[in-house]
């Protein structure tokens, strides 16, 4: 869900850039226009998005992959090899 916001954050910056470029231009603050103050706004958002990708996956991904790979008898294979 978060990938998708944060692709949906970045088409929504690409489709103001094309279709309203006086919109992107208008000044903000401090000399900063609406397009670069959401350009850089992008970074955080990315970084966000993988921080809670990474604590979903390791609630939910990685304990099923570890119980898949206790069940399964290709890793015991593997294992026998290893030694």
């Amino acid at each position: 869900m978060t990938t998708l916001a944060a692709l949906g954050y970045f088409t929504l910056f690409l489709a103001l850039s094309a279709g309203c470029p006086g919109l992107m231009a208008r000044p903000v603050t401090g000399g900063l226009s609406t397009g670069l103050v959401l350009a850089l706004s992008q970074l955080p958002i990315t970084w966000l998005a993988v921080a809670l990708y990474e604590r979903t996956a390791r609630r939910y991904v990685d304990p099923l992959a570890r119980r898949v790979n206790r069940r399964s008898s290709w890793a015991d294979d593997a294992q026998e090899q290893q030694r």
